[in-house]
């Protein structure tokens, strides 16, 4: 079966302006042009185009996507199980905020009584898996399943003020790795505070804080390369920065 620029646009529910662009960029070329100039896709380009629809509904660039895709290593069907895996983690995420939503409902109808634990039940669950899926390999690797199950157990149980003070933490080391960034200087007042706001965000995720670890996580965060791409999405040079802010910070030189 083949396709032009509009019948696949009709199929998968994009603008044919947007598979254009797609050729344009390179992430999805036509199998051929035909006589008439048009872009024919066959059955390989609708099952690539099936892989970046996925990829950019889990949120993926089209930078990174093409980067994934084009390695000689990719393996469709792998990434049709991983796809499904991190669909399931979406599903299940959504079902306990619906339930949490439910709950809500029924607590504001006097149907029933809802704990104060409960009401921030799925946003916690959301950062666990938020954390889990950003730094989850990475740590488990590092420290062990037994730490990091702990360190999730923490913040499960967590009340509201913690939840709120942590996800104000977040907003705030965001920002200020931004500012103190531009100052070039990881010793500076700015990127000492930094270094202090991410000590304190550990410590919500952390069960137990000491400075090797807060180095040694600084330095992962350069080594890594996905965790590199997180810092250094919009300041290249980010990661490294706050790695040195850090060690600076703990007296701990790697």
């Amino acid at each position: 079966m083949e396709y032009t620029v509009q019948k696949l646009g009709k199929l998968a529910g994009i603008s044919t302006r947007t598979l254009r662009y797609y050729d344009e960029i390179g992430i999805l070329k036509p199998a051929r042009i035909n006589s008439s100039g048009y872009r024919i896709y066959g059955q390989s380009e609708v099952n690539c185009l099936q892989q970046i629809l996925f990829y950019r509904e889990l949120g993926l660039s089209l930078e990174k996507i093409k980067e994934i895709m084009s390695d000689p290593s990719f393996n469709g069907t792998e990434a049709l199980i991983k796809h499904r895996e991190k669909l399931l983690d979406k599903k299940k995420q959504l079902e306990l905020l619906i339930e949490n939503v439910e709950k809500t409902i029924a607590s504001s109808e006097g149907r029933m009584t809802m704990t104060d634990q409960e009401k921030f039940e799925g946003f916690k669950q959301k950062l666990i898996d938020d954390n889990e899926k950003q730094y989850g390999k990475e740590i488990r690797e590092k420290y062990g399943d037994e730490t990091v199950n702990l360190s999730n157990k923490q913040l499960k149980n967590i009340t509201q003020e913690q939840y709120e003070e942590v996800t104000r933490l977040g907003d705030e080391l965001k920002a200020a790795l931004s500012e103190a960034f531009k100052t070039g200087d990881p010793a500076g007042e700015l990127a000492q505070k930094t270094a202090d706001l991410h000590k304190q965000w550990l410590c919500f995720h952390w069960s137990e804080y000491n400075k090797e670890s807060h180095a040694g996580l600084a330095q992962m965060y350069v080594d890594d390369d996905r965790f590199k791409q997180h810092y250094d999405k919009d300041q290249p040079g980010t990661a490294e920065f706050l790695r040195d802010a850090i060690q600076i910070y703990t007296g701990t030189k790697l």
